[in-house]
């Protein structure tokens, strides 16, 4: 496997102060908004999304995380380690990922939503769109459209997890 780096640490944090600021301009009610970051590169995610929210306007808007493996149909988890901040029930929810493939994390990302409570709305921000959606499943606000192969993969590393920030793709060699 061959890796390349694609975004670096500076690129990957213009794509979230750009994706917080798209958030501002369609969001009137920022006070309405809950940020749901999917685990694990996610949450880190929306945090970041978070604080961007906060030096930009000030708004301290509540960010928190959702662990979608219960609700997949590929995988059989009993535990849900889910933890929101606040109430969902009429809020405009934020879900946050890191990579957009097939859309099946999404689908169960909602299932687990739901099942917490019923949003006013529901949008999907994702630092990077790579295609090859199996579901009519589309993001809101995206930082990269980083076309691939089937047989190529989008890797995504964060500080809080990687110790760095970039973005690689991954192919076969």
């Amino acid at each position: 496997m061959k890796s390349k780096e694609i975004v670096d640490a500076m690129t990957m944090k213009r794509a979230i102060t750009r994706i917080t600021y798209e958030i501002i301009e369609r969001n009137k009610d920022l006070d309405q908004l809950v940020l749901a970051g999917i685990k694990t590169r996610g949450v880190y995610l929306a945090q970041r999304i978070q604080d961007r929210l906060y030096e930009l306007e000030g708004l301290k808007v509540p960010a928190g995380e959702l662990d979608t493996k219960p609700f997949r149909d590929d995988m059989k988890v009993a535990e849900n380690t889910t933890q929101m901040a606040t109430d969902i029930t009429g809020k405009n929810v934020i879900l946050v990922d890191d990579v957009l493939y097939t859309g099946r994390t999404i689908r169960a990302a909602i299932d687990n939503l739901v099942s917490l409570g019923r949003p006013a709305r529901v949008s999907l921000a994702v630092l990077v769109d790579r295609g090859h959606r199996e579901l009519p499943i589309r993001a809101d606000y995206v930082g990269k459209n980083i076309p691939t192969s089937s047989d190529e993969a989008i890797v995504v590393e964060v500080a809080e997890v990687d110790g760095q920030d970039r973005i690689s793709i991954v192919a076969p060699d």
